[in-house]
């Protein structure tokens, strides 16, 4: 938690001691490291999506400001990391803002519901198809919004 936090930045970072956000941070919600409505969660969020987010695909990270993992150009935006973002504003009570992202992803399955990995910039399908861990994530934002609605957790 000390390392992870950037205060210079004002958000958890992708690697001690770096400056760059990575969307992977929304994990601390999601496995309750981090309590969804702790202010440098909540700061890492807007920053997540500020710098990341183009109306509802989430990029993981920006390839010039992140660690270098081998990858250094642009990837599609991550479904996986889109459902993140859903379960992780539902699960802070900013219930508005995960329905809408989440109706907007429904609009980039398939005709059977299926989603691929990435979406590209045109709205076309990336990367491995269907992708499992995307289904997971959808299926567990979808819950954990539905939860968060019926109990009224509404900000």
């Amino acid at each position: 938690m000390q390392k992870g936090w950037n205060e210079k930045v004002g958000s958890f970072v992708q690697c001690y001691g770096c400056e760059a956000v990575d969307a992977s941070a929304l994990l601390m919600v999601l496995t309750r490291f981090a309590a969804p409505d702790d202010p440098r969660m909540l700061a890492t969020i807007d920053r997540i999506q500020k710098e990341l987010t183009c109306d509802p695909h989430v990029y993981r990270y920006i390839p010039e400001l992140a660690a270098n993992d081998g990858f250094r150009s642009w990837e599609g935006t991550f479904s996986l990391c889109s459902f993140w973002l859903v379960e992780a504003l539902a699960r802070g009570g900013r219930l508005e803002e995960a329905r809408l992202i989440l109706e907007k992803m429904f609009t980039y399955a398939n005709h059977v519901g299926l989603y691929a990995e990435e979406i590209g910039p045109t709205g076309e399908a990336l990367g491995n198809f269907p992708q499992a861990f995307t289904h997971l994530s959808l299926i567990s934002s979808c819950y954990n919004l539905d939860r968060a609605l019926n109990e009224g957790l509404h900000r």
